[in-house]
């Protein structure tokens, strides 16, 4: 498993290896074991399966909120997604930077995203299969959502009129939100990225 360091901190990009041969391929998409012996300790608990029909629908910008924050790991396992990340823990030296990772089907990488960011994705084929480990249950009670093209924020998607529910074109901008994750340092050993 090769770890890759994004812009954002404590935020990465998993990429397995994959075997293959004239009968298709094969690849070992999570091991505890070997995030452990990198500093990355996750103990996932749910996993979850979206499936987008158009290109250019856009699922964010989402997280859990309190006690019932969610750490998460995705990827795409069919066609292929821009996927977006935004720091909103308060103190941390990337506060209010965001990133954009393309995840395919065909690239097999895998976003590792901690608690205390806002998570979303921007499907750029039809027919999108997004998967999705997290680390807490999910509480529609904590469920928050931030405006897909909140200025304060300022993710650029790419795109001026995507295909959004309701829920999230309603939506609150960041700073009418009351979310207030805090910056803690995590403790990472990521002296050998390659294993």
């Amino acid at each position: 498993m090769n770890i890759i360091a994004t812009d954002l901190k404590d935020v990465y990009i998993l990429e397995p290896r994959v075997f293959g041969d004239h009968r298709g391929w094969f690849l070992e998409s999570w091991s505890e074991r070997t995030m452990q012996e990198k500093g990355l300790y996750y103990n996932f608990i749910q996993d979850n399966h979206s499936y987008s029909s158009l290109k250019g629908t856009l699922r964010g910008l989402h997280c859990q909120h309190g006690e019932a924050a969610q750490a998460k790991l995705v990827r795409c396992t069919r066609g292929a997604v821009m996927d977006f990340v935004v720091d909103i823990r308060k103190g941390s030296p990337t506060y209010k930077q965001w990133i954009a990772v393309e995840l395919s089907a065909d690239n097999f990488r895998q976003l590792l995203i901690p608690k205390g960011f806002l998570h979303g994705f921007l499907t750029l084929t039809d027919d999108v299969e997004f998967l999705y480990k997290a680390d807490n249950f999910y509480d529609k009670e904590e469920d928050r959502t931030i405006i897909w093209n909140d200025p304060e924020l300022g993710v650029v998607w790419g795109i001026d009129d995507p295909i959004v529910s309701e829920k999230d074109s309603e939506a609150p901008g960041y700073l009418e939100s009351d979310l207030n994750f805090i910056y803690q340092e995590i403790g990472h050993n990521l002296k050998n990225n390659n294993q």
